[in-house]
């Protein structure tokens, strides 16, 4: 099998995307990695006697995976993670000539399967990115010292204008002035740090908001009262079911798993609102959806091929 996937972290010791490389890993016989366009022209050179080639996207990579799979006389595997409709129309011309020809197709949730159905022939499987719950589940919350302790909301992502960043401290402002003591704490890293940093002293929330940086969320989802997505888009949002297995409340746009998922969807627009509500009402969140273990996950990803 040839894998074409931009996923650096593939390669990188310790992170789950190579936790999921080498699952997949050991249930071919052999399994060789492009890092594109990393490695420009690999895909096309590559020695070898291939009988699947799987591509993360339906876009320029999957466009060289099919190149690829021609060449090699191979089965062309499409990988889908995120909303046709936010894409460029390039990358939706793209997404249309590779579906059109491709021989099975992968999608991580139910809605982007009806996105997709049209688009191909293929048959269209559904299976969510691995995750490791075991961590989440039944975590216990860090005890308050006080009953009105401030509240704490989480945010967790890139700093990138996808992610959209600056609507979480939009949002800590407006729950700050429906008269919530609460703070913000923001995991992440990006190029919007700086501008981040600015409007925080605009808006006088110096003392209400934490950059801790990229940590493991599990020490932050102990004091968390809600995780807040503002994302334009998720190709999945592995960090919205992490925080609901660990029984926070998230409150995110109709983006990746999120509704599938049992996060509280609300419009952009709405979404101060929605967390006020949240913080007000102490809710518990709740996972939806059933993920599974990690030989099945094994065994059933083999089965999209």
């Amino acid at each position: 099998m040839l894998m074409i996937s931009g996923d650096k972290n593939l390669v990188r010791e310790g992170t789950s995307a190579r936790e999921r490389f080498l699952l997949q890993k050991s249930q071919v016989e052999t399994l060789e990695l492009v890092i594109w366009p990393q490695d420009f022209f690999k895909p096309l050179t590559i020695q070898g006697q291939f009988d699947v080639v799987t591509s993360q996207d339906p876009f320029w990579r999957g466009l060289i995976a099919l190149v690829a799979a021609r060449r090699h006389r191979a089965r062309l595997n499409v990988q889908l993670h995120a909303n046709l409709r936010k894409q460029s129309w390039i990358k939706r011309l793209l997404a249309k000539i590779v579906l059109a020809r491709a021989d099975s197709v992968r999608v991580v949730s139910n809605a982007l399967r009806d996105e997709v159905a049209h688009l191909t022939r293929a048959p269209v499987s559904v299976l969510p990115v691995y995750i490791d719950l075991s961590r989440f589940v039944d975590l216990q919350r860090e005890p308050r010292s006080q009953p009105q302790s401030v509240k704490t909301i989480l945010w967790i992502g890139r700093f990138e204008d996808e992610k959209d960043p600056l609507l979480a401290l939009e949002t800590l402002r407006a729950v700050r002035g429906a008269g919530i003591d609460a703070q913000l704490v923001m995991l992440g890293s990006g190029s919007l740090e700086e501008d981040l940093r600015k409007k925080m002293l605009s808006l006088g929330l110096t003392k209400n908001i934490e950059f801790p940086g990229w940590q493991d969320p599990l020490q932050h989802l102990k004091k968390a009262d809600v995780v807040l997505c503002t994302s334009q888009a998720e190709s999945f949002g592995a960090s919205i079911v992490e925080a609901l297995a660990a029984g926070v409340p998230v409150v995110a746009p109709d983006v990746g798993v999120a509704r599938e998922a049992g996060a509280v969807i609300s419009e952009r627009t709405e979404l101060p609102q929605k967390t006020i509500e949240i913080l007000q009402e102490n809710t518990r969140g709740h996972l939806q959806i059933l993920l599974p273990t990690r030989e099945k996950w094994a065994e059933l990803w083999k089965e999209t091929l």
